[in-house]
């Protein structure tokens, strides 16, 4: 639930909770445009289309040419235009508003596409490494002429989808696995090309599958740290990049903060983090002005966007979820 950029939504209110004696303190801070999933919807499209013409295109030479290459790569650019829709729908997903059950929305369907997405390339290599080892084995002749053109264009065509998704890579993992798939599919593409014309200048027939080998060793490789933060995000773990012992010291030294406790850090999507926190602070008189002050610094500092932040303020009757083991 995006807000303008200077449109705190900022509320706070103190209450007494029998059960323990002491006020609590709450406070929400909305996010901001740019804490929102990327709209890369054009370039999704773009990607779609362009992709999906290839794969057409990549059959048809490969059933004309005999290319058992060309026939593997079309089925790897095929899982691409599907994770590219399935990347692109959750895009979309992130950006309903909180309903009924769902309070976040459906925020958290970019992780869910993102840890997909590697799940997919991961399956694509296999069937590159599964085809290269076969074709090592028994090598074939083919037109490399027409297959270093198809290949050549298939370099152009995922190039150019990729560089649409390198923008919003750096800032959103879902739209970091689109551009993951088409840089991949380019370098394929590019050893198909090389390894064709080797082939037509030697007559060596294994140096095609050979670097699909190569090719295949390096996606895996680039596909591991997107498996694993996807991973982690679904699994609710703080977002690589935050600390989550430096976000407890830093509330710590804010001013009058005797302890923190209960820190929560996690992702609602692939671009917005939430934070929850018990804080002890006795002398609790500018409640609502430490509320503010405080979660303009995590978002700040740490680019949380939505802190909730429980003030403690009886240091004698200790909070039931202070131990560091209960959750």
């Amino acid at each position: 639930m995006a807000h303008d950029a200077h449109d705190h939504d900022h509320h706070a209110h103190d209450h007494h909770d029998h059960g323990h004696g002491h006020a609590h303190g709450h406070h929400h801070h909305g996010g901001h445009h740019h804490h929102a999933p990327a709209n890369m919807g054009r370039a999704f499209a773009i990607g779609v289309i362009l992709n999906t013409g290839f794969v057409v295109a990549e059959v048809a030479a490969g059933l004309w040419t005999g290319s058992l290459a060309l026939l593997a790569d079309a089925g790897h650019n095929l899982s691409d235009v599907l994770s590219l829709l399935l990347a692109w729908g959750a895009t979309i997903l992130a950006r309903r508003a909180p309903a009924g059950r769902r309070t976040y929305g459906l925020r958290k369907g970019t992780i869910l596409a993102s840890l997909a997405n590697a799940i997919l390339l991961l399956v694509a290599v296999g069937a590159i490494v599964s085809e290269a080892v076969r074709r090592i084995g028994a090598p074939a002749h083919m037109d490399t002429d027409i297959v270093m053109l198809t290949a050549g264009l298939g370099v152009l065509i995922n190039g150019a989808t990729a560089m649409l998704f390198m923008r919003g890579s750096h800032s959103d993992l879902n739209v970091r696995g689109a551009f993951l798939h088409m840089a991949a599919d380019a370098g394929v593409s590019l050893a198909v090309v090389a390894g064709a014309f080797a082939m037509a200048q030697t007559g060596i027939l294994w140096i095609d599958p050979a670097l699909s080998l190569i090719i295949a060793a390096v996606i895996v490789l680039g596909t591991w740290s997107l498996l694993r933060d996807s991973m982690d995000l679904a699994l609710d773990a703080a977002p690589r990049g935050i600390d989550v012992d430096e976000v407890r010291t830093w509330l710590k030294g804010l001013p009058g903060v005797e302890d923190v406790h209960d820190l929560h850090v996690w992702a609602m999507s692939t671009t917005e983090t939430a934070m929850t926190a018990h804080i002890l602070r006795p002398a609790n008189g500018d409640g609502d002005q430490f509320l503010h002050m405080a979660c303009e610094g995590l978002e700040a500092r740490f680019r949380i966007g939505h802190a909730t932040l429980q003030i403690e303020t009886d240091a004698a009757h200790a909070c039931r979820l202070a131990p560091a083991e209960v959750v």
